[in-house]
């Protein structure tokens, strides 16, 4: 499969092939099966964020003990590691500069 450009906004959950169409934080260069993987853990993300905001209403469980939000943290992870993987250089220096994936991540690819 042929990859083409892209433009990645984790904050807002979008994958966009035309630069001007909003703002980004990361260019990758991906086949049409990445940039579908990373827009379905961008869903998966939504899912999270919904179960950790029920999850807040719960005033006697310690933030400490909290699944929910430990599965949020893991999909943004698994997010920002897809994205590293067909990240341009800077999109990979920004990412390993961010300090939010494993640094044997870096040495595997």
């Amino acid at each position: 499969m042929d990859k083409k450009r892209y433009y990645v906004s984790v904050q807002a959950g979008t994958v966009m092939e035309n630069q001007g169409d909003s703002g980004y934080e990361f260019e990758i260069e991906a086949t049409e099966e990445e940039v579908g993987l990373i827009r379905s853990l961008f869903e998966d993300r939504t899912a999270y964020e919904f179960n950790t905001y029920l999850r807040g209403h719960v005033v006697a469980l310690p933030y400490h003990f909290d699944a929910e939000n430990d599965e949020y943290d893991q999909c943004l992870q698994e997010i920002y590691a897809a994205v590293y993987q067909c990240g341009t250089d800077e999109t990979k220096n920004h990412i390993q500069s961010m300090g939010i994936l494993d640094g044997s991540f870096f040495k595997e690819t």
